[in-house]
């Protein structure tokens, strides 16, 4: 498969409602190339998963989206971009601390603690994508947190440190060209094993719940499209999408 070279091109706004709605219009006005980057300072309405907001105070995180367009990613395999995104950012986190782990399907975690969060909108064309937006909010130089949110933690809470939030994302670009680069080439598959043995909770019986039912199973496996195996206490296997099952932490 022909590989092609990612150039990222950095837009930064004082402030937005959404990095991602903000990066989707400017598309469809002008067609962006793919790479383009928007950074801001304040997001006033910041998405999540699962519909929820995200809480980032002003100048001290790091919220970004991305436009890609992966047309060599075929749509019934589109989970491995998120899986390339997800490791490019515990790349740029593990030069600071240790401890990160991808909570399926991409929430980076530090121990039992949500650091970052990633959105990813696809716009298909038959089999194949024509456009993808990588929303991404990594806590950085937040002190402390004042949502609801059950269990945030930035990396100065981590490590005591303070860090320059463009250098982060700088780092991130990097780190992501060569993760980006492993979906053309025959270390795709490498780049779904490593996804894997990141994972938290990877090893062992740990609560979940879907539709109502608690119950444990250990992670058997990750499907291609993004299914999550789950093998109960009995060995029987369970397959989910997102937001059928959720971690009980």
């Amino acid at each position: 498969m022909e590989t092609k070279e990612i150039i990222f091109t950095k837009e930064h706004l004082a402030e937005t409602d959404s990095t991602n709605t903000y990066l989707q219009q400017l598309d469809a006005d002008r067609h962006l190339p793919e790479g383009y980057i928007v950074y801001t300072d304040a997001q006033r309405a910041g998405r999540g998963q699962r519909g929820n907001s995200w809480e980032s105070q002003p100048g001290k995180n790091l919220t970004f989206s991305l436009l890609l367009r992966p047309e060599h990613i075929p749509a019934n395999q589109q989970f491995l971009l998120s899986q390339a995104v997800s490791l490019a950012v515990t790349d740029v986190l593990n030069r600071y601390a240790s401890g990160f782990s991808i909570k399926w399907p991409n929430d980076i975690y530090w121990e039992d603690k949500k650091i970052a969060g990633i959105l990813i909108e696809n716009v298909l064309s038959g089999s194949t994508f024509s456009r993808s937006i990588v929303g991404i909010g990594l806590n950085i130089n937040q002190e402390r947190f004042i949502s609801d949110a059950p269990n945030p933690v930035s990396l100065f809470q981590i490590t005591g440190h303070t860090y320059d939030i463009e250098a982060v994302l700088d780092q991130f670009a990097e780190a992501f060209r060569r993760r980006y680069l492993q979906t053309f080439t025959d270390s795709a598959q490498a780049l779904r094993e490593e996804y894997f043995t990141t994972l938290y909770r990877n090893d062992g019986l740990y609560p979940y719940c879907s539709e109502g039912e608690t119950f444990y199973a250990s992670i058997a496996g990750v499907e291609p499209d993004g299914h999550l195996i789950l093998a109960t206490e009995s060995g029987q296997e369970r397959r989910f999408a997102f937001k059928e099952v959720s971690f009980l932490l």
